[in-house]
């Protein structure tokens, strides 16, 4: 069996992958958070991000980021890419329609529960599905108990984070409910890595697919705009309080103007003033 190392940077890959993470999360829960106070079409595109951010950036980069520090005895890895496309676009997918089914259900517990499921389904898929695009000269076996362990453990950090993302406001609220998706999610992954087993084999061919750093430079730079992006727009958007006061304000200048109408002295009625008697009429006479 080779030797396997997931620290082969140092703690750097681990916990960059957990802020990472946080940040996806976070950011997922704000525009969550922005998702429950709108309706329609605005709260579609909210989930979207949401789902982007904690899918994309809280899981899958999370993932590919702690994948930098996995080596084997020195052997070489390669990605294949599509495979590993497909894995990020599963976890945006499931996390979106586990927002979607909470978002529309409410507080409900089977609805939760059964995006929770969903989503960790999910999340594991994606998890085993970049696992399966490595290339290496190598056969790998997964422990079946560990495997196990960690699509619970997806589960319930699914059906956590979920709960979170509807009942969670505020910076600093959002802030620790993050960190402890993120610290779920990175469990989840560990746990997932542990249960490997890679037995080295001879292949003469040449190992097809991207280098990992070749792959997530350029994925890093586009999620990261989209983050970014998103970020702001969170920040320039007006926050529910802002809302409220606009709307309370609203109604006070139209009571104020439905009181002034109705303090207004009657209009006289318009038309042509009568006539008085005229010269012409006092000589016909």
């Amino acid at each position: 069996m080779s030797h396997v190392d997931h620290f082969s940077y140092g703690l750097l890959t681990p916990v960059l992958a957990y802020v990472m993470s946080s940040i996806g999360c976070m950011l997922g829960l704000l525009l969550t958070a922005k998702a429950q106070a709108t309706v329609g079409a605005a709260r579609a595109r909210w989930l979207a991000g949401g789902a982007l951010s904690i899918g994309g950036t809280g899981i899958w980069v999370m993932h590919f980021v702690a994948m930098m520090g996995f080596s084997i005895g020195g052997g070489q890895i390669r990605y294949d890419v599509p495979l590993t496309v497909g894995s990020a676009i599963l976890a945006v997918v499931v996390v979106g329609a586990g927002l979607l089914l909470v978002s529309y259900r409410g507080e409900r517990f089977l609805p939760l529960v059964f995006g929770g499921v969903l989503t960790g389904l999910g999340v594991a898929g994606m998890h085993y599905i970049g696992m399966f695009a490595m290339n290496m000269p190598a056969h790998l076996s997964y422990d079946p108990v560990l495997v196990g362990l960690s699509v619970l453990i997806a589960i319930a950090a699914s059906i956590v984070a979920l709960w979170f993302s509807l009942r969670v406001s505020g910076v600093l609220a959002t802030g620790g409910a993050a960190m402890i998706m993120a610290l779920a999610v990175c469990g989840m992954h560990y746990v997932g890595m542990f249960a490997l087993e890679v037995r080295p084999r001879l292949s003469p061919a040449p190992l097809g697919g991207a280098r990992g750093v070749d792959f997530m430079l350029p994925t890093l730079a586009v999620l990261g705009l989209l983050t970014l992006t998103l970020l702001l727009t969170v920040i320039l958007s007006p926050s529910q309080p802002e809302l409220d006061n606009d709307a309370a304000m609203l109604a006070r200048l139209e009571k104020r103007r439905t009181e002034a109408r109705l303090h207004e002295p009657p209009t006289p009625p318009s038309g042509p003033a009568p006539r008085g008697p005229s010269l012409f009429d006092s000589h016909e006479r």
